[in-house]
This record gives structure tokens, sequence and C-alpha cells, in this order.
């Protein structure tokens, strides 16, 4: 038998701290009080602490852009194989010797291997545009990126319910 419970967020186990009354305990904390209203927090956006040379969006950015190489070298691949199998091997043995980690890296190393690389990397280069720009569903990434954390975070909430609810029945 399942059980469903929901409690209000304040009857939730103490997890972080009340906002503090000055910015000296807590040096990272982003948002500002206006001095006539102290008890409310002014913000526009969250504060992510750790992220100096870069905001978590271009962080995001520069991975989606490395995997836009690796769907770029996935379809050129594909390609080759049916209309040009001596590319298709010459791109299957690069691959081996370098990384597709850095995006940028695997294909300036391929524009210096021979002329025929290069002729590969401008492919490359230009399936992983016209994929970001034309076939890359964007608001599908952002609406199965909001059902993934709200999914996680309900059952998360859900199980530890459960197993703390079940722990102080059998104490």
């Amino acid at each position: 038998m399942e059980y469903s419970a929901t409690l209000p967020l304040s009857q939730l186990p103490y997890v972080y701290p009340a906002a503090p009354t000055s910015n000296k305990a807590y040096p990272f904390w982003p948002c500002n009080r206006r001095s006539s209203q102290p008890t409310r927090l002014h913000c526009n956006k969250m504060f992510v602490p750790g992220f100096g040379e870069a905001s978590p969006e271009a962080k995001a950015a520069k991975n989606l852009h490395n995997f836009f190489t690796y769907i770029a070298v996935k379809i050129v691949a594909a390609q080759l194989e049916s209309y040009n199998p001596e590319a298709y091997e010459e791109l299957m043995d690069f691959l081996d010797r370098h990384s597709l980690n850095d995006g940028d890296k695997f294909c300036a190393s391929m524009f210096r291997e021979s002329s025929r690389h290069k002729n590969l990397a401008l492919r490359i280069m230009e399936v992983r545009s016209a994929y970001c720009k034309n076939d890359f569903e964007w608001d599908n990434l952002k609406r199965l990126a909001f059902k993934m954390v709200t999914d996680s975070n309900t059952r998360l909430m859900k199980d530890y319910i459960l197993e703390t609810s079940s722990a102080e029945t059998d104490k």
C-alpha cells in the first residue's frame, strides 16, 4: 500500500538558517535589506558562489557547446559511413587518438592534422552550428530540465518523509 503526505515547508526538518540580520556573519549573502522594511529581502536572482569567472549559465553553455561538437561528429560520421568510407575511417582513427571533451580543441587538432582532416573539421563545425541554430529543441530542453528537477525533488522529499515517518513509528 502506498501512502502520500504533503507537509507545509514550516513542518519540514530544519535545513536552512533564517535570513541573517547583518551581512557581517554571512559575507556572501546576496540580498540587500531596505531599512524601511527590515524583514523583507529584495533580490532579483539567486547568488551562486564559486562561479567567479563565469555564471552557471555560461558553464552550461560551454558544456552544450562541447555536446554540440559531439553531436556534429556523430552526424558527420553517419553521413560519411554511407557515402565516403575512406573519410569515415580517417575520422574514426582521429577519434581514437583525440578526446571529444573539448570541442574546440578537437576541431583545432583536426585542422592541423592534414588537408583532408581540415575539410572534416570544417564540416563538423558547419553541422555543429546548423544543429545548434536549427535543430536543437531549446524549449524542450527547458521543459525537460524543469520536469527533471521537479520530479527529482518530489521523489526525494517523498522518500525522506516515508523513511523518517517509518523510523519514528518504529520507536
